[in-house]
Order: structure tokens, then C-alpha cells, then sequence
């Protein structure tokens, strides 16, 4: 009872991964404003890291439902590495330049990439299983 995906494969990966890196985006924006609102600054103290968490999980799920509804294998596993190498990415590389306008780009290409490269993960991690 496989069910084939409705486009081809990557198409489907490129894209949701675009729209993960693109939800990130929104959300930390969206969790800045607050903050700022809130405390009268972007920065939310205490309450970063568990915003950070939340903004992650929120899509890692977004992703591995986009996925699981598209007919993707793998559809959990793919989203939780693709989100997980991206954020890798980001703190290992681009940590000192996210206020940049650039990040508006770079993280939805980034992130789609990430995708593309959890699905290969996934696939080696099946057949090693095989």
C-alpha cells in the first residue's frame, strides 16, 4: 500500500524544505516582535532558548506532516535531519549575520538543501538496515 508521491521527489523536498526555512524565518520574527512588545527589546531573555525550542519542533512537525501528506518515506526522520543540519549550519557558520536582510534568502535555500541532503540520510539508513 505505497503510496507514490503526487510530484517527483526532490521537487517535493526542495519545496518543503523552502517553506520550513521560510516558517523559521516568520517564527523567530514573530517571537522577536513579541519579545519586543513585551519587554520593549528583541531580545527575550530567559526566554530565548526555550522560544528557539519551540520554533524548531513547531517545524520539525510542519515539515514531517508536509512530507507524510505527500507521500514522502520517511517523512519524520527526513524533516527532524533536515531542520537539525540546518540549525547545525546556522550556529556553526552564520550566528554573527541572521539580523541581515540575506538571511531572507539564505535560510530557505539552506534549509531546502538540508532537506534534500536528510533524504539521502534516510535512504542510506534503509538500506544499511536492508
Amino acid at each position: 500500500m505505497d503510496e507514490k508521491p503526487p510530484l517527483p521527489p526532490l521537487l517535493i523536498l526542495a519545496v518543503v524544505g523552502l517553506l520550513c526555512g521560510f516558517a523559521t524565518i516568520g517564527l523567530v520574527w514573530g517571537s522577536e516582535k513579541g519579545c519586543e512588545r513585551f519587554r520593549d527589546t528583541t531580545n527575550c531573555g530567559a526566554l530565548g532558548l526555550p522560544l528557539l525550542l519551540v520554533i524548531v519542533v513547531l517545524t520539525m512537525v510542519g515539515g514531517g506532516i508536509a512530507l507524510s501528506r505527500l507521500a514522502m518515506p520517511h517523512p519524520r526522520l527526513v524533516a527532524f535531519l533536515g531542520v537539525a543540519f540546518m540549525l547545525a549550519v546556522v550556529l556553526a557558520f552564520l550566528t554573527g549575520s541572521l539580523s541581515s536582510p540575506w538571511t531572507l534568502a539564505v535560510i530557505p535555500v539552506l534549509t531546502a538543501i538540508t532537506f534534500l541532503l536528510a533524504n539521502l540520510v534516510a535512504r542510506l539508513l534503509e538500506r544499511a538496515d536492508a
